[in-house]
């Protein structure tokens, strides 16, 4: 009777643990980085977590996701400005700096089965 009930035992937590894994929704994953003509397009596999600010001139969006460092250079206004997504205890940190005050409006939508936000920039 002993090895019965610990069989049970063992085939009900790998049984659970099966159903614990096939319900748990995956990670969201940073997947690109694009410019645009006043901005940048960033695109994930699913709508992430955002909180986003203007900070002394500067925009930073923080992202509940995963994702590579990345960084590079765009025109606003044939100005340049730089980005770069980096890895923070919070999540992923897209900061947008120039060398003259911005402001950012960003909106999001799902687009061919993934997530794409826009963030729009303009001088301050």
């Amino acid at each position: 009777m002993p090895r019965v009930m610990g069989s049970l035992a063992i085939v009900g937590m790998m049984v659970g643990l099966m159903i614990g894994r096939l319900t748990t929704p995956e990670p969201v994953e940073l997947q690109q980085v694009e410019t645009a003509r006043d901005g940048v397009v960033v695109w994930f596999n699913g709508e992430p977590k955002l909180h986003g600010e203007h900070v002394d001139g500067t925009v930073a969006l923080l992202f509940d996701a995963q994702g590579k460092a990345a960084s590079g250079r765009l025109k606003v206004n044939d100005k340049d400005v730089n980005w770069r997504v980096r890895k923070t205890d919070g999540g992923l940190l897209l900061n947008l700096v120039a060398a003259r005050p911005l402001r950012g409006e960003w909106k999001g939508e799902k687009a061919d089965g993934r997530w794409r936000l826009e963030i729009h920039l303009q001088e301050e």
